[in-house]
Parts: C-alpha cells; structure tokens; sequence
C-alpha cells in the first residue's frame, strides 16, 4: 500500500509566485534556462539551474553549480518572497491546458515505496544524470522539483481533492503558455494519507531521475534524517493524465535522404503527402525530402514482449536497427527525440534546416500501455512518452536537514 507523507512546504509569497515559479529544469538546456531568468532574480531556475549565474561555458556539472544552487536556494529561503507552511499539509494541484484540467495530490512519497517497487518504473536511468541529481539534492537538503506519478482511479481520493478545491486557492495564475496552475491546501491531511494506503501501486509518468536520485540521496543519509527519506510528487488519476508522441529526428540517413527514401519505398507501402500526425496506432509519419509519408510499422513478432508491441518498440525492430544501425536510442548520437508539444513544424523546421535528414512523427504511446509495462516490471523505450502540461517548479519545496 502506499505511503504518502505531508510535509511543510517552504513556498513563495503569493504576490511573487508568479516570479518564482518556473518550467522544470529537465525541459530547457543552460542556455534557454539563462534566457527565461534574464531579468527575473526570484525564479526559481536560480536554484534548479544554478550555472545560469556563472560565466558561460561552465559546465552544468561543475563543482561551484552545486555551491551555487544551494546557496540561492538558502537565500530564497531567507528572504521575504518565501514562507514556510507551520504544520505537514497535503495540497490539490490543478492543471488547465486548452480548456482541459487535471487535477493531482501534492505530497510526499517514501524511498521505501520505490525501492520495494511500489512506485513503478518504466524508463531506464542514466548515472550521470542520477549523480548530477543526487548532488543537487545532498548539497540543497532539499528536493527542489516535485515527480509526477499516476494511480488508478480511487473514488476516495476524488472526493477528497474535490472538497480541497473548495477551499480558498494558495495559488491561481496563468503563465504565458496560456497554461493555468491552482494550488490549494487540503483541510484534512491525514484522510488524504488514510485513503492512500488503499492504493496498491503508484507508477512514475515523469521524472524517473529525480525519484532515483532521492532513492540514493537517503540511501546515503541512512537514518540521520528521517525526513530525507520523503520526496514530493503530483499523483494523478490515470484518467487525468495526457500523453503527447515523443517524436525523432535522424541527423544522417545512409547514402543521403534521395537514396534512403528508394530504400524505404523498396521493403514498405509508403503513402506521400500524409498527414504529419500519425491517425493511429501502428503507424508513423517520416518526413524526408521536403515531403510527409505515412507508413504502417510492421506487427511484433509472434510471442514478443509487451515492449516490442509498442509502437516505438515495433519503430526499432522495423528501421532503426536494420537500416540505421541505431541499436541503443540512449546513447547512439544519431537520432534525437523531440516531445510532441512542439509541433510537426519543428520536426520539418529542424529537417529544411539542414540540422537532420529525417523526421519521424510518431502515435501518442497510450497510459494504459504504460501501465501494463511497469506492472510486467519491464522498461519502454527512451523517450516513449512525454507528459503534458508540465509542473512547474517552486511552487512547493520539501526541506529536510537543518533547512527543514
């Protein structure tokens, strides 16, 4: 069953939210995060993307980004644009992204949970990132940025978020993305907690590092601090959750995309002039040549794993690995995921550019197909879903150590 866990949100005053407040550090790189904050000394990207405030270049993993982000961390946390919750609360956090909302509980999940696999994975890690996490997450004492999870559908946990939106919001702004954030406090913490041990598992749809990284965090504090062994998630209902494609872009097709394109037409059925938006599942749209065409991805192999049926998994078996070499999508530098909020035009934008050769549009994987992988305890593809609207980033802060 799982274990939720209130904390003591350490947030930002509600006349300077909107200042604070940012895109998760995972979704821009070091030179978009010192664009977004120019101007802007209360964002949050000060603390979750701290290189922004050194001189440019300095690697983002460079000793003095951790001394800084703990330091900027320690100063919001001081100033006058923060506050600190007296009493363990959970919180309700509602997302509404053209005219469709979500809402999730706001809390903190156990280490325990997730190292005993209640908290279900579905993607791979890669170390560095994890290191770069955890010592964010050691030098901070704090987890910084909340996961995003999902559950089954639980009638308890419906009831209890819709009396906690009943309440007076903490928080209700509009960001220019046109993507409206609510935050409210829930009134009865401990029924949120009670109605929680009744969920049997609780699978992760966004941030598999973070929660790795907070696994080892208190795996290396031991029992110095209880509190470490907590971290913040929003946990939505399946049937909240929106997956959009998480799309690719090949840099180099072999012997050019003419040459390529007569390869693709010898062994599949391609359709020109095709919608860029695959219209179902088992089909993609590969954009070469200054045209779309739809194909149909060939069916798994008789007895092949929940994985391999996935259309990424069917994506590799079909062309990535026969005809561009492309054996591990993690590590191989020729292919590049692009998520699907940004369109097919900056699939063609990065393809008319000359930045790659191939564009592949792909169907959105299904929440159910992620549910049924984690439940298998097997691993999707890199890069099989991507999460939309996005939490944003200091609205609520888990301190532990002597921060908390």
């Amino acid at each position: 069953m799982a274990i939720l866990h209130p904390f003591k949100a350490l947030r930002p005053v509600s006349e300077k939210a909107s200042e604070v407040a940012c895109v998760p550090y995972d979704v821009i790189d070091s030179e978009e995060a010192r664009y977004l904050a120019e101007g802007k000394p209360l964002s949050f990207l000060h603390v979750i993307r701290p290189e922004i405030d050194l001189p440019e270049g300095t690697s983002e993993y460079d000793d003095a980004v951790y001394a800084l982000g703990a330091e900027n961390l320690r100063s919001y946390q001081h100033s006058a644009f923060s506050e600190q919750d007296s009493e363990p609360s959970v919180y309700v956090y509602e997302l509404e992204m053209d005219g469709r909302t979500q809402s999730g509980v706001f809390a903190c999940v156990s280490t325990q949970d997730y190292d005993q696999d209640v908290i279900l994975k579905h993607e791979r890690t890669r170390l560095a990132k994890e290191d770069d996490r955890t010592r964010h997450i050691m030098e901070q004492e704090a987890h910084a940025e909340p996961v995003m999870l999902t559950y089954r559908d639980d009638d308890a946990t419906l009831a209890l978020m819709a009396e906690a939106r009943r309440q007076d919001p903490l928080y209700n702004i509009t960001f220019d993305d046109g993507v409206r954030h609510t935050i409210w406090r829930a009134p009865d913490a401990d029924a949120f907690v009670a109605a929680f041990r009744d969920i049997p598992r609780l699978y992760v749809a966004d941030g598999h590092h973070r929660c790795k990284a907070a696994s080892r965090a208190a795996a290396e504090i031991g029992t110095a601090d209880p509190e470490a062994r907590f971290f913040p998630a929003v946990l939505f209902p399946l049937s909240e959750v929106v997956i959009l494609p998480y799309n690719r872009v090949i840099h180099s097709v072999p012997r050019g995309p003419a040459s390529f394109l007569e390869e693709l037409k010898a062994r599949f059925d391609l359709e020109p002039d095709a919608d860029p938006v695959p219209v179902e599942k088992g089909r993609i749209s590969l954009y070469l040549d200054g045209t779309w065409y739809g194909m149909a991805l060939p069916a798994a192999a008789p007895g092949a794993s929940l994985v391999d049926h996935l259309d990424v998994g069917r994506l590799t078996h079909a062309l990535l690995e026969p005809m561009l070499g492309i054996t591990d999508p993690r590590t191989d530098p020729n292919i590049d995921f692009v998520g699907g909020i940004r369109g097919t035009g900056a699939l063609e934008q990065r393809v008319n550019s000359g930045e790659s050769d191939m564009a592949i549009s792909m169907y959105a994987t299904d929440i159910k197909e992620l549910v049924d992988v984690s439940d298998a305890g097997l691993l999707m593809p890199p890069k099989s879903t991507w999460f939309e609207p996005k939490l944003r980033s200091g609205f609520l802060v888990h301190l532990f150590g002597k921060k908390s």
